[in-house]
């Protein structure tokens, strides 16, 4: 039966709906034929993933929109994605407290009972900040957190996680507060998956967070039911491959499951990459619970990116992209990847990891280098930069200040920060003045995906909603995943496999 399909399997498989009666010779019979050689099923995109996923986050699919630094991942990205009946979660790394607790609050009144998270990210470099949203998010009632960036267990995620705790007399635990972990790391994916450390528990029963009734149930739960096993994407990455993190990471959960005598089977949800409707197909077919999305949100108009910055992601291919240092982990050397295609942000912020290195304070760099950074990256004197620094953490964290005049080496430091952190506000902010220096934090999916929708209504980008990208990523899915039965049947060989079209809004509202 093998050969070039028919144009009416084709348009057949592409409403995953309804099932397909197999005739001999390929043609398509009806139910009840006695001739039938085979049936290819409905595939509903709201099957894809873990039922109890959905169950526990009342949600029509298993996708989730991920958290995206400085607000881009905005209050009208997790309102629109909650429409849909998918998960957002709030951008908040990298706001002051006050604007994350002006945003939560927002949400709250906007989506009533609809569930939706907000980000904490690592910060050890400014743990104040830390415990300040871990506050905010206890005190407005936000369920849901993704724990991002972390590189170890912290006191304000177990705060969070077992504040609420209690107890039911049949030995039920109900842990009102959850965090969503987004890992690409074994070893640390193993400490979210297990129950809260000891240690960590004590001393924050000894700061009076928590009650002795809380802290006897902590071994009993995990820190994360959920894990997102973040391969290559963009910003903080280790560019893991997919293909062999995600089921390593389902391996460790179902140990961590068995050996924690856990009630509830510990879940794994995929990340980095899933710009396609193949690559979430491939992740549904590993067995992951959920699917996470990030830069190709960052396009869409919902996105807290300026219009320039959506309209550079939008010409981007997979290439186009680079390593640069980390804000808000700039003096441990870590990476973020980021967008390379219209800006000069990479290889300049290299510069100063460079500089950073060699040098022990600002006075040890030569004049004439001094003078490049100052009329090339800067464009202001690095005493008046310093100066802005020293406002900024007046407010921010006074105690910096402090360390800074003792230490010539975080000076150097805070003022090479200034640029890296200015960099993603100004791509926010669309200041056209410091174009070449816009920070776009990517990964390759947004690549694939323009590649996808090339030539189709959503090349542009003032057309992508986001909504709409999350829709089309899971009808496509189920599609293909017809399309793979059919192959089976001998209906389609591998060579003719169809290229999936990508639906205009009004043909996807017929399916999504």
């Amino acid at each position: 039966m093998s050969g070039t399909p028919s144009n009416n399997i084709i348009a057949a498989l592409c409403n995953p709906r309804e099932p397909l009666y197999i005739r001999p010779g390929g043609e398509l019979g009806t139910v009840g034929d006695p001739s039938l050689v085979g049936i290819i099923p409905p595939i509903a995109p709201g099957n894809f993933g873990s039922k109890a996923f959905r169950k526990e986050f009342d949600l029509r699919y298993a996708y989730v929109g991920g958290s995206m630094v400085g607000g881009i991942a905005s209050i009208a990205m997790v309102t629109a994605l909650a429409d849909l009946g998918v998960l957002g979660i709030f951008g908040a790394a990298g706001l002051h407290p006050n604007d994350v607790e002006t945003a939560v609050v927002k949400l709250k009144k906007e989506l009533g009972h609809q569930t939706f998270g907000s980000c904490l990210i690592h910060s050890p470099l400014d743990p104040a900040w830390e415990e300040k949203v871990v506050s905010i998010y206890l005190e407005r009632g936000v369920n849901l957190i993704e724990a991002s960036a972390f590189m170890q267990i912290t006191p304000s995620l177990v705060r969070y996680r077992l504040q609420g705790l209690t107890s039911f007399p049949d030995g039920t635990i109900v842990a009102p507060n959850r965090i969503m972990a987004k890992v690409s790391r074994l070893e640390l994916a193993k400490r979210f998956f297990s129950p809260p450390p000891p240690k960590i528990v004590q001393e924050i029963l000894n700061q009076g967070w928590i009650t002795e009734q809380q802290a006897a149930l902590a071994s009993r739960i995990p820190l994360a039911q959920d894990l997102t096993a973040e391969a290559d994407s963009g910003g903080h990455t280790d560019f893991r491959p997919a293909i062999t993190l995600w089921p390593s990471m389902l391996k460790l959960a179902a140990e961590c499951t068995a050996n924690n005598n856990f009630p509830q089977p510990l879940r794994v949800g995929a990340a980095g990459g899933l710009g396609t409707p193949a690559a979430v197909l491939a992740a549904q077919d590993m067995g992951m619970s959920y699917f996470v999305t990030g830069s190709v949100n960052q396009s869409c108009v919902e996105s807290g990116l300026s219009e320039g910055a959506r309209s550079l992601l939008a010409k981007a291919s997979q290439t186009d992209l680079s390593q640069a240092p980390a804000a808000d982990m700039f003096e441990m050397g870590a990476k973020v990847q980021v967008l390379k295609y219209g800006t000069l942000f990479a290889p300049r912020a290299l510069k100063l990891a460079d500089l950073y290195r060699q040098y022990q304070s600002v006075e040890e760099i030569p004049p004439a280098e001094a003078k490049n950074l100052e009329e090339k990256i800067f464009r202001k004197p690095l005493a008046e930069i310093w100066q802005n620094t020293r406002q900024f953490f007046s407010q921010r964290d006074p105690a910096v200040l402090d360390k800074a005049e003792a230490s010539p080496k975080l000076k150097l430091a805070l003022i090479f920060r200034w640029y890296l952190g200015q960099a993603s506000r100004w791509a926010i902010n669309g200041i056209e003045d410091r174009r070449t220096d816009w920070c776009v934090f990517s990964g390759p999916s947004v690549g694939a995906f323009n590649e996808w929708v090339a030539g189709s209504y959503y090349e542009d980008p003032a057309n992508r909603k986001v909504a709409d990208v999350a829709g089309l990523l899971l009808y496509g899915a189920s599609v293909l995943k017809r399309f793979t039965f059919a192959r089976d049947l001998g209906l389609l060989s591998g060579d003719a496999f169809p290229n999936l079209r990508p639906l205009p809004p009004e043909e996807l509202s017929d399916f999504i």
